[in-house]
């Protein structure tokens, strides 16, 4: 039995008047035009790389790469939310601030339990921050030596941050590309290990205390895609029919299946130093235009939680919006598969999208709710078309083609076009799965869709911009069961 869930929500663009209370302010914050309202977005600026990721004390920490002067990039602070459901996000303070050393380019979050660090007192069980710090005085002076690894550590639970007095902690050998640590606690040898991106391939190092760093291995020179730099790595365990493998996100600019910015991945063993991947094929964890740094949440378990950037470098500056500018994915938990022989890498959304989720009912297709979910109910693979669109004669066409055994999505037509080059377009995605029926599950946040196909073997993020919001919906070869869903801003 297929089954297609459409999780459905669609801005509502609603027009203000020009002096609200402050209440009111408020609440017209996440209602501007292409607003999402599932996904997480900063109150104003600018956003991109998740940072820190890290799950302490029954909550999720999310920090970001942040501008908080503009909603264009521009000088990197790391801003910070939270939430205690993966699905309602409270803004915080800004986190770390760019000083004398330079920006704070992306990183990662640990909870040293053990105190390794020396940054606990008084029993406080420190949160430490791995991060680049790019010093745009030494990139314009043409120097290699412009991105250096540095530490900050909280210990009230993430609210309030210290930068260490001996920053930097890993300095930069002479590799213009030479940042974004994903640290994690490797127990087996009572060591930390931090992947790093160098260039466009992965240096391994590891440390007893968070301070003291020794380079280990590196992987990738002659491995994977190769059409950018390599950025926001990440490196942990999955099993998969009782075995252990490890698996090793590498985010590329440019290089992508469909252009400009994605994720690739690999899977393999590690040996405490050295990577060593099963085959040197090149797969990607998404194949659609709009997901970018994506890495896991610490400190959840065998529970392997991603998050990515929902947008493109392409155009990532040039999004027709106003207030703030891109957004987060929905959050996914991985896990490995084995199809036809080859270990693949799958991801799904996490379950607790039910907590925003109404009763499901049979609906015939015509009419799409504003904020919906929209279940497949036949079962056979064959081609099938779902549109959305307007009044306008825009349109979103996602679906698959036998022929080709691909999914695709076409924005070619779905609103504003034309502030890039190369946002319009037909995306597709191989299908991985061998079987004679599918499921499909597809979440639509007014602006964007992402499609997880075959239990999430493959997967496709899009955002898109529509003069006016799609509000019908119009299929082929397949039949549509809604659910309403609500907004994570409402109170």
């Amino acid at each position: 039995m297929k089954n297609l869930k459409i999780l459905s929500l669609l801005a509502l663009g609603l027009v203000l008047p020009a002096i609200v209370n402050a209440q009111e302010k408020t609440a017209a914050t996440y209602k501007e035009q292409y607003r999402p309202q599932i996904h997480f977005s900063p109150k104003q600026h600018w956003i991109n790389d998740p940072n820190g990721m890290v799950y302490f004390n029954h909550t999720y920490h999310l920090f970001y790469q942040y501008y908080p002067k503009a909603s264009v990039w521009g000088p990197m602070h790391w801003g910070h939310a939270m939430s205690t459901d993966l699905i309602h996000w409270k803004e915080q303070p800004i986190a770390l601030y760019p000083d004398s050393l330079g920006y704070i380019f992306s990183g990662s979050a640990v909870v040293d339990s053990n105190n390794t660090s020396g940054f606990g007192k008084k029993g406080k069980i420190p949160l430490v921050a791995i991060f680049t710090h790019h010093d745009p005085k030494g990139e314009k002076a043409g120097t290699d030596k412009f991105q250096n690894q540095s530490l900050a550590y909280s210990l009230d639970n993430g609210n309030t941050w210290t930068k260490y007095k001996g920053n930097p902690v890993l300095r930069n050998p002479g590799i213009k590309d030479f940042r974004d640590p994903k640290v994690m606690w490797y127990a087996k040898e009572k060591k930390w290990l931090m992947t790093l991106a160098t260039k466009d391939h992965i240096t391994f190092y590891s440390a007893p205390d968070l301070k003291n760093w020794k380079r280990e291995s590196e992987f990738g020179l002659e491995t994977g895609a190769h059409g950018g730099v390599w950025e926001c790595p990440d490196l942990f365990p999955l099993k998969v029919d009782g075995k252990t493998y490890w698996v090793l996100i590498v985010n590329i600019n440019p290089g992508g299946p469909n252009g400009g910015s994605a994720t690739q991945y690999f899977v393999g063993q590690f040996n405490g130093s050295k990577f060593t991947p099963v085959d040197t094929k090149t797969r990607w964890l998404d194949y659609g235009p709009d997901e970018y740094a994506g890495i896991i949440w610490g400190n959840t378990g065998p529970r392997k939680i991603f998050l990515g950037w929902m947008s493109n470098w392409e155009y990532a500056n040039q999004v027709p919006t106003e207030k703030w500018r891109n957004a987060m994915t929905i959050p996914r938990v991985l896990s490995l598969k084995k199809v036809n022989g080859e270990l693949l890498l799958a991801s799904v959304p996490v379950g607790e999208l039910k907590i925003i989720s109404l009763a499901p009912q049979t609906a015939a297709t015509a009419k799409l709710s504003a904020q919906s979910v929209l279940k497949k109910i036949t079962e056979s693979l064959d081609d099938y078309t779902i549109t959305l669109s307007n009044d306008l004669g825009e349109e979103l066409l996602i679906g698959y083609d036998k022929k080709a055994n691909q999914y695709y999505i076409d924005r070619t037509k779905a609103g504003k076009v034309d502030f890039q080059k190369d946002f319009k377009g037909r995306f597709v995605a191989p299908r991985y799965a061998r079987t004679k029926t599918s499921d499909l599950t597809l979440v639509i946040d007014g602006t964007s869709v992402e499609l997880f196909a075959d239990g999430g073997l493959t997967t496709m993020t899009a955002i898109f911009f529509p003069n006016k919001p799609f509000d019908r919906i119009t299929t082929k070869g397949i039949g549509l069961q809604q659910t309403a869903l609500k907004s994570i801003w409402e109170k």
